[in-house]
């Protein structure tokens, strides 16, 4: 393929992944970050600091190679574990067969794909602010300790997040079509530490969930036996973060929404107004390529983080943009335009999705008739595997495009509606004529 110069501006999961791939397929790569070195500094807080990732990630890993130094790394969740104010638990398997999705650290993976990269042969410059980009020659201005600086590069792509300097260059452009929507929801990390004697203090391969309507708590396992606690909550109103506003209200509506959870978290007042509390965004751009350069992971399309896909989006685009460089064998424009083409339909999708899935974790899945609605589909799939796959499965287990997903997960959920409808049902579902439903979905 030669070897072109190729700049890629952010050193998160996404551009440190996108440059290793790029190394690897014999580009000469510089990648760009405006922070210091996170390997050798503490960042601030504020971002999740585990997520989960299932097999859309898994699979562009394993693309270049990492996939089993990373599955070291990982925690199996095998279902959400749902809490109610009695504390009486819940599991809801994720998968029809035994499927997972996978707890990890970020900055682990981070760090890993970092070295990663850099053993490729990429060139990391730390603390450089990029403040503008043009497209056509391409070349992008930074500041830094020195002051400013240009460099140029055959290609830039913009991996640098939701408030992506290149995107900022894209929006002084004509026909560039841009939105970001706040949920009135925000998020804040708490924590559930080991047990003294070193274990979990609940079960570990489960994603827990205290889903209490308008709001919910969720925790994920970490390696070192602690839980990366989050709660999700308006911003504003009468139950909100600006009305829990002193130690004892936050300690006083903890015990009495949380109670199972309260009494594991011996630092919940200090890590609640110790740790800050951040707004949850949806960016939608189109194009995501002007000249000669490109858009991707976050920086092309932010999402909340519901379904579990953010980071596994990211990586998707990077796994389709290596399949798209074996097809061409060089990196030009008209690749580009396909990456474009392939993954803006698929970006929409899971956005949606992943603010509709908000609605399903905080109070569906406490709903009887959501439980019912799980147990028929996995009745329908027992019977028919290749025929009814759930929305869930079909998003995080398969290699299904987000955009067919989530067009089969409408045509199956208004025929779930109907048969929902049916009176009695609760009582006989299992008498339900199954073949019709099939039937119905075509």
């Amino acid at each position: 393929m030669g070897k072109k110069h190729i700049m890629v501006l952010g050193a998160g999961l996404v551009g440190s992944l996108l440059s290793t791939m790029l190394a690897k397929k014999g580009f000469k790569v510089s990648l760009y970050e405006r922070r210091p070195d996170m390997r050798k500094t503490q960042l601030d807080g504020g971002r999740s600091i585990n997520l989960a990732l299932s097999k859309r990630g898994l699979k562009a890993l394993e693309q270049i190679g990492i996939d089993h130094k990373v599955k070291k790394m990982c925690i199996p969740m095998h279902g959400r574990m749902i809490h109610d104010r009695a504390g009486n638990l819940q599991m809801q398997p994720y998968g029809m067969n035994g499927e997972f999705i996978n707890s990890i650290s970020r900055a682990g993976l981070n760090e890993l794909l970092m070295n990663e990269a850099e053993r490729n042969g990429v060139k990391i410059y730390f603390d450089h602010k990029c403040t503008d980009v043009d497209f056509d020659k391409p070349e992008a201005k930074f500041e830094n300790e020195q002051g400013e600086v240009t460099v140029g590069a055959d290609f830039i792509f913009g991996a640098d997040g939701a408030f992506s300097a290149l995107r900022n260059a894209y929006l002084k452009t004509p026909l560039f079509n841009y939105s970001q929507q706040y949920i009135t929801a925000g998020y804040k990390e708490l924590v559930i530490p080991a047990t003294p004697d070193g274990h979990f203090a609940i079960a570990s391969n489960a994603l827990h969930i205290w889903p209490r309507g308008s709001y919910m708590l969720i925790a994920l396992p970490n390696l070192d036996k602690s839980f990366t606690v989050t709660l999700f909550f308006p911003m504003k109103g009468q139950t909100s973060f600006e009305t829990l506003s002193h130690k004892e209200a936050v300690q006083e509506f903890f015990e009495k929404e949380f109670a199972d959870a309260t009494e594991l978290m011996p630092t919940l007042v200090d890590d609640f107004f110790g740790n800050p509390t951040s707004g949850l965004v949806t960016v939608r751009c189109n194009p995501w390529v002007k000249g000669k350069t490109a858009l991707i992971g976050d920086a092309a399309h932010a999402i909340v983080p519901f379904y579990g896909q953010g980071m596994n989006a990211g990586f998707e685009d990077c796994f389709v943009l290596g399949q798209l460089l074996d097809k061409h064998e060089d990196l030009n424009r008209d690749l580009l335009k396909e990456y474009e083409a392939l993954r803006i339909p698929d970006a929409e999708a899971i956005a949606d999705l992943a603010l509709y899935n908000f609605i399903e974790m905080r109070d569906k899945v406490a709903d009887p008739q959501f439980i019912l609605q799980k147990k028929i589909e996995k009745r329908l799939n027992e019977l028919y595997p290749k025929k009814w796959l759930p929305l869930y499965p079909m998003v995080t287990f398969s290699d299904l495009r987000y955009s067919e997903a989530h067009a089969i997960g409408k045509k199956q959920q208004a025929i779930m509606d109907e048969v929902l409808k049916q009176p009695g049902i609760a009582n006989n579902w299992q008498q339900i004529d199954f073949e019709a439903i099939i039937e119905k979905l075509g």
